[in-house]
């Protein structure tokens, strides 16, 4: 039996690894948890029949169920792209802190998983920095799964020692690391072998400690869909739909002043800090002041107006004619063309105050990407605003499919809460005025912004810009984060 035979992996010692090769299971092993026992919605009614399979048949067996249910019919890009953007992030909350330790001390990494490698390559290999995985294949036809594998099948016990011999021929791997008896054939073809104990009450790895931060991720769970949070969330579907529906009446047919009493009595917790600047007097032609808002939702400018109590128009970038129609605030869409955007821009200040939000994008984890600095070009009157949102079962924000969902989303929350922190106006002696440029405007404000909420500054910024980097899925994982005291360049 395998757990007699290996010591466990906290007798491996993680120094002088550098030139040797490990090779570690997935499931128990580097991460805390199995594929199975997240609970995830869909999978919950073939959980019974794939434990009994696995348990009593064979573990091949259970996997293929999962395997089944999880993949028929879905298009292979669409697993890809949930695969770069939504996994890594709940992956990632899981790792196993004592294999973490020994697999990330080790120059070359291997990872042998029952997982579908679709499914976990870009994680093991963009997070992790995993140079080989080898998993289970799945089957596909005209661009979509079947929801059967590939030969030699699921890949565990003989499968797995035999993709081994394939990947390393007569060479012998350093380490080995498993977490149960089937691992024993392929761990005995490595020099040492070590058994992942499990150990429920272990804490997992902090995000700090990984070699690569995720900024940007998709997705519309919070939580990791855990078998209870799974069951609560099906169940509170209906009931928060309805309820994101009567809030967003709510916002629309009410007068702003009354709006944020309203969203109180509906379970929105709104929290105002700062003091606002005063509202523009036409009368007197007084240039109206932008608020330059850090990005987390759409609605960012929405609560920005129910801080204020009035309607504040909001620039845009791209949002769908859903969320255009039902918005209580006025919108304009910026072009991209840096002449019209600046012409559009100081026609509305010459109206009255405006909101935009010159990351662009936004972005959930605890970072403020590149602000564009246009803004900084068009007034002195710039009043930085720190957002920040709290959601506890769905997330407002999604990088794929229709933005037009996102409000809704929001506020199906039993109770999100929105932050908005208004900052001390810019100093005429820190604008473009007194000599500064743009870039060094728009990064100190960014600084600013940061320091107030706790997060780190990126180099990341825009759409257009992200994309070209990571794919059309959102996911940034390329470039170390820089911190909030380094001055960004354009």
């Amino acid at each position: 039996m395998a757990k007699a035979t290996f010591p466990t992996v906290d007798k491996c010692t993680s120094i002088g690894r550098e030139q040797h090769t490990v090779v570690a299971d997935m499931d128990g092993t580097l991460l805390r948890g199995r594929w199975w026992d997240s609970g995830a919605p869909f999978l919950a009614p073939c959980n019974p029949l794939a434990g009994l399979l696995y348990y009593f048949v064979s573990e091949s067996a259970g996997i293929q169920v999962l395997v089944f249910a999880t993949f028929a019919g879905m298009k292979v890009s669409d697993i890809e792209s949930v695969a770069r953007a939504v996994l890594p992030k709940f992956y990632s909350s899981d790792l196993h802190p004592e294999t973490w330790r020994v697999f990330s001390a080790c120059g070359k990494r291997c990872v042998l998983t029952a997982n579908p490698t679709i499914m976990v390559e870009a994680f093991l290999k963009d997070v992790l920095g995993a140079d080989l995985v080898l998993g289970t294949k799945i089957a596909t036809y005209k661009g979509r799964a079947t929801g059967l594998v590939c030969k030699p099948g699921i890949l565990v016990g003989k499968n797995k020692a035999d993709a081994l011999e394939k990947a390393f021929g007569e060479t012998q791997p350093d380490i080995g690391l498993g977490d149960r008896d089937t691992d024993a054939l392929f761990m005995s073809l490595c020099k040492e072998a070590f058994i992942v104990p499990p150990q429920p009450e272990v804490k997992p790895v902090t995000m700090d400690k990984l070699p690569k931060q995720i900024i940007f991720h998709d997705g519309r769970l919070v939580q990791k869909p855990t078998p209870l949070i799974a069951l609560l969330t099906i169940l509170w579907i209906p009931i928060g739909f309805l309820l994101a529906c009567l809030r967003i009446a709510t916002g629309v047919l009410l007068p702003m002043p009354l709006v944020y009493y309203a969203f109180i009595a509906l379970g929105v917790r709104v929290t105002i800090k700062g003091t606002p600047p005063p509202q523009a007097k036409k009368s007197i032609a007084q240039s109206g002041v932008l608020f330059v808002c850090s990005h987390r939702t759409l609605l960012d400018p929405i609560f920005l107006s129910i801080a204020l109590g009035r309607a504040i128009p909001s620039m845009t970038y791209s949002i769908s004619r859903l969320s255009e129609i039902i918005s209580p605030i006025k919108t304009f869409r910026l072009n991209r063309d840096r002449a019209k955007d600046a012409s559009m821009i100081k026609k509305l200040l010459d109206e009255g105050d405006l909101a935009i939000c010159p990351e662009g994008t936004t972005c959930r984890e605890p970072f403020l990407l590149r602000f564009s600095a246009l803004f900084a070009e068009l007034t002195d009157q710039l009043v930085p605003v720190a957002m920040v949102n709290r959601m506890s079962l769905f997330h407002g924000t999604t990088a794929r499919g229709w933005k037009g969902m996102d409000p809704f989303y929001f506020f199906m929350n039993p109770s999100p809460a929105y932050e908005v922190t208004f900052l001390k106006k810019l100093p005429l002696e820190l604008t473009c005025s007194a000599g500064k440029s743009s870039h060094e405007v728009a990064n100190y404000i960014q600084r600013v912004i940061a320091a107030t909420l706790s997060y780190e500054c990126t180099s990341f910024t825009r759409k257009d810009k992200y994309r070209a980097l990571a794919g059309n899925d959102g996911t940034v994982v390329e470039k170390p984060y820089l911190k909030a005291n380094k001055v960004m360049g354009c």
